[in-house]
This record gives structure tokens, C-alpha cells and sequence, in this order.
């Protein structure tokens, strides 16, 4: 079997192309490198990988490398910490609307035309940024109110040309939503915008490696956006891998959607000690102080995850401890070669 990965540079497609390979998959991988820049991964050499330099947005490259594949993981989109949603509030619907409709215009052309069997999307947690029923199922991002920030507004979006393209040209399709993704390999943006956090710069605005970079640096008292009290579930990028994948090859998961998260709630203050206490250990007791929140701060992202257990088998198997034993080495070395 062979798939399209697009937006192949990314952080979470860095896990899912390794995942793909590892499974026997051959891969596609497409990105215009605008993001991270030409980022070398351990698997660029394998047999079974092609890395092709272009844009999404480009309906003729998407329909040439669609032609012989089985399936289209269409990942590409502009996408940031929580800074990330205001600096680039209008390109976040803009930039991202362009990218979703190339990619089912593409898929559209290609199940008509070539062997692509399906098509799935990678939407967001945020859909139910304004969720009302905890834990949040699949099918409440149509009963709670829409998400207030373009992102997940324009996420939500992509779930209905999904629909549409099915309901009007038959087109099959996946939706998969993680959750709070962390791991290794994201790195400084080239469009990232710093933010001061206390005596801190910071460049991703995304809750894990910020915390690990101002514990290293030995910010004390360590700052915290908001009360610290906001609930997250984070799932380790080989998980999420592990799952997106579950869903491409599930028959079950044709025309479907699915929360893929760990079942685990940590908030925020709770994350923060963790990343204090194994930094420092006992030698420095954990201290903090809160910072005004952004807007678009959810308070409570808490996914049901019965569904994907229940079909496609899948379960997040990855403590946040122990993932964190891999994150906070590599953040240092990030933070030694100056590239957080």
C-alpha cells in the first residue's frame, strides 16, 4: 500500500511517516518547507520514502503524486501555539481554506481517476473548543457552538468538505482529531513570534516545551499562563502515529471520525511540577506564578475515547512521565544549538 503524506515536514507527520514505514507502507511525503525549513529525519534515506519539495496548495502536483497512491493523509495546514492563533488570525482560515480545498479538489480527481480509496483528514481538538459535555464524544462538535478562534473554525471546516465531497461526489473519507500531541522534534518556527514569559523568550507558544525551556533556564518561580488549572490530555506523537494509522487501514473507519487522545487529564500546574521535579528534582522547591491567559486558552479539552478504542482498537499507551524522559533531554539540546 502507498500514501500521500502531505505537510511531511511536519511535527506530527514526523511521527506518522515512521509509523507508515515501519508497518511496510511506502510513503509519499510533500511539504513547501515553510515552516520548519528543510528538516532532516532519520527516515529520509529509506527505501520505501520519497520526499517531494512542494506546495498543497498545487492541485496539478497533488493530482500527480495521488495518481498511484491507495490513500491521502492530508495534513498540511499553518498551525501554532496559542500565540500562533492571534499573530495569524486571518491566514489561519486564509492560508488553511486554500490548502483544504486543493487536497479534496486533488482527492476528489484521484478516486474518480487513479486507485485512491480514501482520503483522511487531520482535524483538531480544537472543534470543540467550546465543548459543553465532558467527556467531549465525537458528534458534539455539531450541538455545542462553534469555536471562537479561526483555527478551530477553520478545522471544523475541514471536517464539512469531508462530508460534502462524500455526499456530493462519494468520495470516502476518515477524520481523525488528536489531542494535545507532545514529543520530540518541534522545533523554532520560521514564523514563529516570540513571546516574553517572564525573563524567558519563547518562540512555539506550545505548553510542553515552553515549560521544559524556562525550567532549564532556571527560571524561578517557573511563569504559567492562566490559573494553571486547565485540562489537557497529552498524547505522546508515536501514539497519535499509531492511531492515524488505525484509522487509514480500518475498514470500520471509512466515512467516520474519531478523538485520539490518551484517556489521562493533567492540567496545567499539574504538568508543570512534573517537568519541575524531574529537571530539579528535590534540590529546589517548585514554585510558580501565574501570567494574564490568552483568549483562545480552552479551559477544558478533556475527549471521550470509547470510540477508537472500541473500532479501531486503539488505546494511547504512552505515560506523560515517560514521554517527558525523551522530551526534556531533547529540548536541551535544542536550546545548546540554538534552535528553541
Amino acid at each position: 500500500m502507498k500514501v500521500l503524506v502531505s505537510g511531511a515536514k511536519g511535527f506530527i507527520a514526523g511521527y506518522l511517516i515512521q509509523d507508515f514505514l515501519n508497518a511496510g507502507w511506502k510513503v509519499v511525503g510533500l511539504d513547501n518547507l515553510s515552516k520548519y525549513g528543510d528538516v532532516k529525519k532519520s527516515y529520509d534515506d529509506h527505501p520505501h520514502y520519497e520526499f517531494v519539495r512542494g506546495d498543497a496548495k498545487d492541485v496539478d502536483i497533488l493530482k500527480k503524486l495521488l495518481h498511484d497512491c491507495d490513500h491521502f493523509v492530508a495534513g498540511a495546514a499553518m498551525i501554532g501555539g496559542i500565540s500562533y492563533f492571534h499573530a495569524f488570525a486571518y491566514d489561519l482560515v486564509a492560508e488553511n481554506e486554500r490548502i483544504t480545498a486543493s487536497s479534496f479538489d486533488s482527492a476528489i480527481y484521484a478516486w474518480k481517476n487513479g486507485k485512491l480509496q480514501k482520503i483522511t483528514v487531520m482535524s483538531s481538538s480544537m472543534v470543540f473548543e467550546n465543548a459543553t459535555v465532558f467527556p467531549t464524544p465525537e458528534g458534539h462538535q455539531f450541538e455545542c457552538p462553534p469555536p471562537t478562534s479561526t483555527y478551530g473554525f477553520q478545522k471544523l471546516s475541514t471536517e464539512y468538505f469531508a462530508r460534502g465531497a462524500h455526499e456530493q461526489f462519494g468520495l470516502p473519507y476518515t477524520i481523525v482529531r488528536p489531542f494535545n500531541c507532545v514529543g520530540i522534534g518541534e522545533r523554532r518556527a520560521i514564523t514563529d513570534v516570540e513571546v516574553r514569559s517572564g525573563n524567558v523568550k519563547l518562540a512555539m507558544s506550545h505548553v510542553v516545551p515552553d515549560l521544559v525551556q524556562k525550567v532549564l533556564k532556571g527560571q524561578d518561580p517557573l511563569h504559567i499562563l492562566g490559573a494553571g488549572d486547565q485540562v489537557r490530555h497529552y498524547t505522546y506523537g508515536g501514539d497519535l502515529a499509531r492511531g492515524i494509522r488505525l484509522a487509514v487501514e480500518s475498514q470500520r473507519a471509512i466515512n467516520n471520525d474519531y478523538n485520539l487522545s490518551t484517556s489521562v487529564s493533567t492540567t496545567v500546574l499539574e504538568l508543570a511540577e512534573l517537568i519541575w521535579k524531574k529537571i530539579h528534582g528535590d534540590s529546589h522547591p517548585f514554585r510558580y506564578t501565574t501570567d494574564d491567559p490568552y483568549p483562545h486558552d480552552v479551559q477544558r479539552r478533556v475527549p471521550d475515547v470509547r470510540k477508537a478504542a472500541e473500532q479501531l482498537e486503539y488505546t494511547a499507551q504512552t505515560p506523560l512521565d515517560v514521554a517527558l524522559d525523551e522530551i526534556i533531554p531533547w529540548v536541551k539540546e535544542q536550546i545548546d544549538a540554538g534552535a528553541i
